[in-house]
Formats: C-alpha cells, structure tokens, sequence
C-alpha cells in the first residue's frame, strides 16, 4: 500500500443529498461531517437508525457518491484514486447478501479475483479456518445458519488483506455465543494492526470494544472522543443503599440528598460526584441510626451518553 499513513481514515466536510422522489423534498443524509479514525484504532460509530451510517460507510466503500467534502481511506483520496481506496477497506455489510449457490470456498476466490488477488495469494483456506468455516468450506452457502454467513461475510471482506475493516451492524440478530466468538477474531484482526470501524446497535460491544467513538444524529457528528471522556462528561452517579432494616420511606435528615425508597426498600441517591462524596451520603445514612446491609454503586455508562446526543432537539 505504499506509505504508511499515520490516519487509517480522513473525512473532511463530508456531505450527501439525496434528489427527493416525486415531489419529495431533497433528503440530507449527511452534514458537514468531519472525522479521523487512526491507523489501528477499534473505532465505534453510534447513532439512531437513519442517522447517515450507512451513507457514510457506503461513501467510504465507492458505492454512494457523494455530494460535497473529502474522504482519505489509508491516505488514499476516493476521488483521485478510487481503484486503490477500494483495495485499502473491507466492508462486512447488514444484509446477509450471499450467493446461495456457491460454496464458501467457491465464493472467496471469486472475491479474491475480483480484487485482482493472484491465485498464489490467497488465504482462501487460512481466512475459512480463522472464521470457523473449514468444515463448511465445500457446502453450499444456501446450507449455512445464519451465524454460519455472517462469518462468511467477514471471510468475504478479508480476502485481499484491507489495512482497514468496517464492520455495519455485524452482530445484529446473532446469538451471544457467535457474537463472541466473532468479536474475539476481530479483536486478534485489530491486533495484528488491522484497523477496524464498528457501528453498532449493541451499546454495550462499542463500550467494551471501542477505544473512541463518533456519534452521529441527524447527519451530523454529534460527538466524537474516547469512550472514557465521553462517559466522564456526565458527572452524576447512583448510589444503592441497603438498609439492615428495610424502610417504607426516607428519614427527614437525608431529605437534602433528594433520596428514593425502592419497592424493595432500597435507598437510591442520585448525585454529582463535582458536588457530593459518596462518603457525605453514607455518614449521613449511618447518622440517621440506618444500619447498612450493603452498598453499591452505579456510574454513567453508554446509554447515558448516546441518549443525551440523540435525543430530539
């Protein structure tokens, strides 16, 4: 791929409308988007369907054009050099779009061959195995569960070796076990210095994955930073109390911590670690003569952070 860039992925005011059918208004998928995602970065991209995601990923893939901005895969313009910026990206796609007629093995040499891979250069059997699907390779893709093709989706968007992968809703409708079966090969990918951008529904893989992420609302970028900025932004936490003896209601002398009784007669504080120590809240629970059974506590997670950058203005 020649040299090596120091960004896997350059957009600059990235723009798409889309002509209005009939006489539908013309439809702005994407605003002004401006990002980077570093050369071997696990990168997450977030937003509400019909935020622009797939526009965006198409755009990077050469299957949309776009309307306005610049787009850089591997330091490769899309514009100037589409052949080549084509060859530096994989792309798993949502739809299960598979030959059902072809076999896996079948299927990844004719991908291989559309991306002008020499027949002494393919890892055909090599990327089946890393996959799970040596044993499948010689049956008919029209016999695979659909954990089975979705792996062959993977298979299908590594056959020339891209520096960069894009994963499109990977996961969706998979079951857990397939799930992690397919994030720990992405994961040794990444290691190897694969670069990998993620979007997803599951809130909880983009956390645990993703060492920064890009949340895009209403075709624009809404937020964009590491997964722990973004999480520390929101400066509230809650704390669960356990009484020894349950209570019916709070005591007079908590009334400043604004606290909650649950059904199950748990106390829950919610409070803005800026302001309150968690330790205020317990001394003041231990002086109102309340005995602790037990403590725990819960910080802003993902969820959090998507819902307030999504939400409706």
């Amino acid at each position: 791929m020649g040299k090596v860039p120091a960004n896997a992925v350059d957009i600059v005011d990235l723009a798409k409308t889309y002509r209005g059918m009939g006489k539908a208004p013309p439809k702005r998928a994407l605003d002004g988007i401006s990002l980077t995602v570093a050369r071997g970065e696990m990168f997450g991209l977030l937003g509400p369907n019909g935020a622009g995601k797939s526009t965006l990923i198409n755009i990077m893939a050469g299957l949309v054009d776009k309307t306005a901005g610049h787009v850089s895969i591997w330091g490769i313009d899309i514009d100037r050099d589409p052949r080549g910026s084509r060859a530096a990206i994989g792309v798993v796609p949502q739809e299960l779009n598979l030959d059902a007629f072809f076999t896996p093995r079948e299927l990844l040499e004719v991908q291989a061959g559309l991306y002008g891979v020499p027949a002494g250069e393919r890892r055909t059997d090599e990327i089946l195995a890393a996959v799970g699907l040596a044993d499948k390779a010689d049956s008919h893709a029209r016999a695979l569960s659909g954990g089975m093709r979705r792996r062959l989706l993977v298979a299908k968007a590594l056959v020339h070796a891209p520096p960069v992968l894009v994963l499109d809703e990977p996961t969706a409708g998979v079951d857990v076990e397939l799930r992690q079966q397919l994030w720990s090969y992405v994961r040794s990918l990444n290691a190897r210095g694969v670069t990998v951008l993620l979007t997803t529904h599951y809130l909880e893989e983009a956390e645990e994955l993703c060492g920064r992420i890009a949340i895009i609302n209403r075709g624009r970028l809404a937020a964009c930073d590491t997964t722990a900025n973004l999480k520390r932004v929101f400066d509230r936490k809650t704390l669960l109390v356990t009484p020894s003896t349950p209570l019916a209601e709070a005591p007079a002398a908590l009334a400043s911590f604004a606290p909650e009784v649950q059904a199950d007669g748990v106390i829950v504080f919610r409070y803005r670690p800026s302001q309150v120590q968690a330790g205020q809240i317990l001394a003041a629970v231990q002086a109102a003569g309340i005995g602790i059974a037990d403590v725990s506590t819960r910080e802003a997670d993902l969820e959090d952070v998507f819902l307030t950058f999504t939400r409706a203005a």
